[in-house]
């Protein structure tokens, strides 16, 4: 007896399905081993530290690799730690200096490669060749340019009857030199991003705004930085959270035996001195937490803050 013609359309759907339903387990197979390498890399190294960072916090750790729970006795010795407010404040300064003036110097650089000038690609590389080059080197280059008796700086200002001033180890000026080193060596890095953001708006509107007769004063603060303002806002959170965990120049330019040390360390720097000088594992700990807090804390103000002066249009 032959199957009816319901009978066999019914199987026909049935077996598409199933062979759907098997590529589509497939397809997720796949995937997932796909995306494996990746999230057991995350769970590895940033997932599992993070954890273990969370838990060491509240333990104090021995001589030979020994530890016990305490508590909350390392956040509470934080009220009281002298050296973490003036990291705090130290790094508040920097913070203060490096993020405005770097990106307010990234956009003027990239306004200024953005315009049809001979030798772009030249000045381009000039400025992105700090980016690529290692920090280490960046830092031994401006300690010998910042030395006081043969640095090439104070040579200068000899020449016009200044005594240079010792720009590593006076406690008053020796944060704001490294600042200098770290906008100087960060500018390269934002204007790539921004000269891609320039890149992306429309030739239109300036010539629309040139007919209505618009200097280029007003075509920057009309156009520019209003079309520019998702990249700012990137740019802001980026060199924020780089700015909080500035070390490399503290712990390559300063002598850890300077008088400037404790006007010059970051919180970074104290948890490098807590973990890997005093082993003071714990309070390393409980000091990186803090620091994870501060910067969640900031980002998310920065996120609620964004609707007010982002424009996505």
């Amino acid at each position: 007896m032959e199957p009816l013609p319901l009978q066999v359309e019914t199987k026909r759907k049935l077996h598409v399905l199933s062979y759907a339903s098997t590529k589509k387990r497939s397809d997720y197979l796949w995937a997932y081993i796909m995306i494996a390498p990746t999230m057991i890399g995350l769970f590895v190294f940033y997932l599992w530290p993070m954890l273990q960072t969370f838990y060491f916090s509240f333990t104090e750790w021995g001589a030979f690799g020994t530890y016990e729970w305490i508590g909350l006795k390392n956040y509470t010795r934080m009220l009281t730690d002298v050296n973490l407010l003036q990291s705090f404040k130290n790094t508040g300064i920097y913070i203060l200096f490096t993020v405005p003036l770097g990106i307010f110097l990234s956009i003027l650089v990239a306004v200024l490669l953005n315009q049809k000038i001979k030798g772009t690609t030249i000045y381009r590389t000039l400025y992105f060749l700090p980016v690529i080059t290692m920090p280490a080197a960046i830092a031994m280059v401006w300690k010998w340019l910042y030395n006081s008796d043969f640095g090439l700086l104070n040579y200068l200002l000899s020449f016009i009857g200044i005594e240079g001033p010792q720009w590593l180890t006076n406690p008053n000026i020796a944060l704001y030199s490294i600042i200098a080193v770290a906008i100087w060596s960060g500018i390269g890095y934002n204007m790539v991003i921004f000269l891609s953001g320039l890149q992306g708006i429309p030739k239109t509107y300036y010539e629309a705004a040139e007919m209505d007769g618009a200097g280029p004063v007003t075509m920057f603060f009309k156009i520019t930085l209003p079309l520019l303002s998702p990249v700012i806002f990137f740019v802001s959170i980026m060199s924020l959270i780089g700015a909080f965990q500035f070390f490399d120049l503290i712990f390559m330019m300063i002598s850890k035996s300077s008088t400037a040390l404790e006007n010059t360390q970051s919180i970074v720097y104290l948890f490098y001195q807590h973990a890997f000088v005093l082993n003071d594992k714990g309070y390393a700990a409980a000091i990186a937490v803090l620091l994870l807090v501060v910067i969640l804390i900031i980002t998310v103000i920065q996120m609620a803050l964004q609707k007010k002066w982002v424009h996505y249009d």
